[in-house]
C-alpha cells in the first residue's frame, strides 16, 4: 500500500514538473520572439552621403537613407530627404553622420557663412598678416584673444580688449583641414555688436594682434595694460607734467610775495614785488 502511494506521488510530482517546465519554456520563447521583433523593427534616417562644409546648401546627392533601430535614433533625426534638401548646414559634417534638424538652417535663411552666425551675434573681418594671425595657425573654429597696441597719455601701451573670440573664417575659407595652417590677409571673428565696435576702433586706431588659446580654456584673465615706460624703463607710468607751481597765501599789500617752483625733484623759492 505504501509502495503504491509513493509511486503515485512520484508520478504526480513528475507530471507537475513537466507542466511547469513546459510553461516556463513557452514564456521564454514568447519573450525572445517579442524582443527579436522589436530589435528587428527599423526606420530610415537621413545621413550625409559625403563630407559637408559649413554653410553648404544640401541637395539630394548630398544625402542618403540608412536603416536605424526604431526608438534609438537621435532627437531631431530626419526620416525624409525632402526635409533637408535646400537647407544649409550650420557646421561641418562627416560622411555617414546623421542629419539633425537642429543642425540645419531654416529653408529661407540662405547658405554660406551667414547661416553659421547665431542670433544676436555679428561677423567682423579685420586685416592680418602672418605675425598677427600666429603664423597661419589661427584657423576657422579656433579661439583667440584680441590685443591692441597704440599711443596712450603716457606713451605706447598694449592691452587685451577681447577674450574668447571664435574665428569664423580665414580669407574665404570657413573650415580647415586637420588643423593645417591657413594664410590669408583677412580673418572674420564672431563677436557681439558692442565688441564689434571695439574691434573696429582698435583696428583703425592701433595695431591689433591675435593671441591663440586652447578651445577648452574658458578662464577670463583680464590682464592689466602694459605701458612702454614699464617695459623699457622698468618704472611705473609717470604723468606728463613738466612743472608744477604752488602759490602761497596772498600777503598784505606792499609786502613781496613768494612762489615755490617745483622742477622734477628740485624746489626753488622766488620772491616778487607787488
Amino acid at each position: 500500500m505504501n509502495r503504491d502511494r509513493m509511486l503515485v506521488g512520484f508520478i504526480g510530482a513528475l507530471v507537475v514538473a513537466l507542466l511547469a517546465s513546459s510553461y516556463v519554456y513557452r514564456q521564454l520563447r514568447m519573450a525572445q520572439s517579442s524582443g527579436a521583433g522589436k530589435a528587428s523593427k527599423q526606420i530610415r534616417v537621413v545621413m550625409a552621403a559625403a563630407p559637408l562644409k559649413m554653410g553648404q546648401s544640401l541637395t539630394t546627392e548630398d544625402l542618403t537613407l540608412q536603416n536605424w533601430p526604431e526608438g534609438l535614433q537621435p532627437q531631431g533625426a530626419l526620416t525624409r530627404k525632402e526635409d533637408a534638401v535646400g537647407r544649409a548646414v550650420v557646421g561641418a559634417l562627416v560622411k555617414n553622420e546623421i542629419i539633425l534638424d537642429q543642425e540645419l538652417a531654416p529653408r529661407d535663411a540662405g547658405s554660406g557663412l551667414p547661416v553659421s552666425i547665431p542670433k544676436g551675434m555679428r561677423a567682423v573681418s579685420v586685416g592680418v598678416d602672418d605675425v598677427v594671425a600666429v603664423a597661419g595657425f589661427v584657423t576657422p573654429g579656433t579661439i583667440v584673444d584680441v590685443l591692441v597696441t597704440g599711443m596712450g597719455p603716457g606713451g605706447p601701451v598694449t592691452r587685451t580688449i577681447l577674450e574668447h573670440v571664435r574665428i569664423l573664417a580665414v580669407g574665404q575659407q570657413v573650415q580647415t583641414e586637420s588643423g593645417k595652417p591657413q594664410t590669408a590677409s583677412v580673418v572674420t571673428l564672431l563677436v557681439t555688436p558692442q565688441d564689434g565696435e571695439t574691434l573696429t576702433l582698435a583696428a583703425a586706431e592701433g595695431k591689433i594682434h591675435l593671441a591663440l588659446r586652447n578651445t577648452v580654456d574658458v578662464t577670463d584673465v583680464n590682464p592689466p595694460p602694459v605701458y612702454g615706460s614699464t617695459m623699457f624703463l622698468g618704472t611705473a607710468p609717470v604723468a606728463a607734467v613738466a612743472h608744477r607751481v604752488v602759490a602761497t597765501r596772498q600777503a598784505p599789500a606792499g609786502v613781496p610775495f613768494t612762489v615755490q617752483v617745483i622742477r622734477g625733484n628740485k624746489v626753488e623759492t622766488q620772491s616778487f614785488s607787488r
